[in-house]
Formats: structure tokens, sequence, C-alpha cells
């Protein structure tokens, strides 16, 4: 029996049996989700620029998974420090963005390598926290409850089990087999990762970007859009509980529908996000067509929906203007209600505040 205090040496190795991750329940859902995510990754090509959503949801994403671990920021704090040359961020906004690194870091290593293994996910922890401590080889690491201090479950921490454990886990998302289903694999191994907990720090935030990893490394998405943490920040408590009771219970059925339905969830709501920006993209072009004619070009108002605050810099790099154009430009785009100036520092911000609002929701 799994002991709370007790490190779990024994945590199995995966797949687990079929029977008790193909249910009627999980296999209905299975493919609810499936539906979803292929329209998902279909629709967000009918974006003039998928960096546009890429750029929002990533952010979203490193926000909502660094709030699940109580690094607390804003989307205004965000987007500042990726504009902005000499603002002072702080330490939870500086966290955040080391996320975002840090999925395009292991997106990086798929694209080059064509497969994700534990070097590939050392990589992805490393730049989140910033250190070279590489797989834990020390006793020690407990999950506890954050209001008690009572010890949840403890990790496998012998020298032989860890080594063991994320060699079969590598194996396991690195092989594409009609054993299982893509989607019901993604919500396998995520427990797995969980449960393995192979860093000191960092594992909650490294598992939720591998979950993004995973999907990309089959085909599932081409880019990094699904946006599960906030799934995960709305149904919290039933995350903790259902990882959980895979391990006390073996109540895999609960644990992968719980997944499988943040899956379609997500993408549903994503879905509608793309409407939203492609619907808003075409009024913007609309706008500046008809009341800033001179301004206007299509790769502007690109540009102002990949970086919803952008800046003179960004137009004179981005679409190789002189200053005085770009500064003219941007400043005919306020005129005519598309944008809205702030200054900081030295610095003037052009806000797209109907697209920054929408990447809010």
């Amino acid at each position: 029996m799994l002991k709370p205090d007790k490190p779990y040496n024994s945590l199995p190795l995966i797949p687990p049996d079929r029977k008790a991750v193909e249910t009627i329940p999980i296999l209905r859902q299975e493919s609810k989700a499936a539906v979803a995510l292929a329209e998902l990754k279909g629709l967000a090509k009918i974006l003039p620029n998928q960096n546009i959503l890429i750029n929002s949801v990533v952010l979203q994403e490193a926000k909502a998974s660094s709030e699940i671990e109580n690094v607390i920021t804003t989307q205004d704090k965000l987007y500042k420090a990726i504009t902005l040359k000499d603002i002072e961020v702080d330490k939870d906004t500086k966290e955040v963005l080391r996320y975002r690194e840090a999925l395009f870091t292991g997106q990086k290593f798929i694209q080059q390598k064509g497969f994700l293994n534990t070097n590939g996910i050392v990589k992805v922890q490393k730049v989140l926290e910033q250190n070279d401590a590489g797989i834990r080889t020390l006793p020690g690491t407990a999950l506890k409850n954050g209001a008690t201090g009572e010890t949840i479950y403890t990790p496998p921490d012998d020298s032989a089990a860890i080594p063991k454990l994320m060699k079969n886990f590598d194996d396991f998302i690195n092989t594409n087999d009609d054993e299982f289903s893509p989607l019901i694999k993604l919500a396998i191994q995520h427990y797995q990762f969980e449960s393995i907990h192979p860093f000191y720090d960092g594992n909650g935030r490294t598992g939720r970007i591998v979950n993004v990893l995973y999907l990309m490394l089959h085909n599932l998405l081409d880019t990094p859009i699904l946006y599960l943490s906030g799934y995960i920040i709305k149904n919290k408590s039933a995350y903790y509980r259902l990882l959980q009771e895979v391990r006390t219970k073996n109540n895999w059925e609960g644990w992968i529908l719980y997944m499988l339905k943040g899956v379609e969830q997500t993408s549903l709501e994503t879905i509608d996000k793309i409407n939203s920006i492609n619907k808003l993209f075409h009024q913007t072009v609309e706008v500046a067509k008809k009341k800033a004619p001179k301004a206007y070009s299509k790769e502007l108002i690109e540009l102002l929906f990949m970086h919803p605050y952008s800046k003179i810099e960004f137009v004179v790099e981005e679409l190789e203007l002189e200053r005085r154009t770009a500064s003219k430009y941007l400043q005919e785009m306020e005129r005519i209600g598309i944008l809205k100036s702030e200054t900081k520092w030295k610095e003037v911000l052009y806000i797209n505040t109907k697209l920054y609002d929408l990447l809010k929701k």
C-alpha cells in the first residue's frame, strides 16, 4: 500500500493495463477531444500570421502555469517587460517569461532532433529554474499540503529507480503505435511525469510544458497553441485529487477523462479566440484602409496584432521603414482609434486595445 511519507520506489512503469485506460467513457471522450484538437490545428492556419496566436497563447499559458505554483503577475506587466528596454521587471514576471523561453527551448529541441527525451526535458527545466541541478540524485523531495504541511506524496528517490523510470518515460512518449490513442497517452505520460517528479524544483511547470511538446511531437499541433494550464487552474482541486487517485485507487478512468475534457474544452475556447482575432483583424484592416489609407498596409496591421504592445523600433526593424515614417504611421493608427499610446520611461508604447482586451479573456 502506498504511504504518503515513504518514497514510491515501486511506481509502476507505463503503459498501464489497456483495460484500465480504454473504457467506453474514455474512448467516447477521446473522440470528442481529438475532433476539437484537429479543428484547432486546422483553423490556426486561417490567421494571417500564426505568430499572432502563438505569442498571445504562450504568454497566457506561461502566466497560468506559473500561477498554479503561486507565481503571480499581470498581462500588462508581461507585455511591458517584453517590449520596453530599460523597465525594471519584478521577480514573478521574470519567472513567467522564463517559462515562455523554456517552452520555446523545448520546441526547438524537438524540431532539431525529431524526438523528446530526458536530455531535452532537462534543458527545458534548466531554463525554467536557472540552475544545473538536473535529475534528482538525493532523497528528501516530498509533496505537501500548502495549508496543513501534511505530506501528500513522496516520489521515488532510489538511485536506480529514477533513471529506469525516465528511460521508460522516454520510450513511451516517443513511440508511435496503434496500441494507444495519442491523447490517452498524453494523460498517461503527464501522470507519470508528475509521479516521478524527476527534478528538485520546477516539476509542475516542466510537466505542463512537456504536455504541449508531446502534442507537437505527435503532429497533433503544429505550434504551441493549447492553453491547458487555464483549465487546470479552473479545476485545480480535481487535478491534484485525480492524480493521487491513480496512485491510491488505480483510478485511471477519472484521471484520463479529466485530461481529455481539458483538451476538448481548451481547444474549443482557443477556436473561439482564433475566430474573434480573425474577425477583429479584418475589421481593423477595413478601418485603416478607409480612415488612414496613406499609412495602411496589411503588414503593418499584422505587426500590430503580433505585438499588442508595439513601438516605433518594431515598425522600423520589421517593416524596414525610416523612424520618422514609422512614427507617423503609428500616430495615424492612434488617430483613427486602433492604437492608444502610453509613455513609459523614455519610450512610447502603442497598445492595440481591442486585441489586448480580447486576449485577456
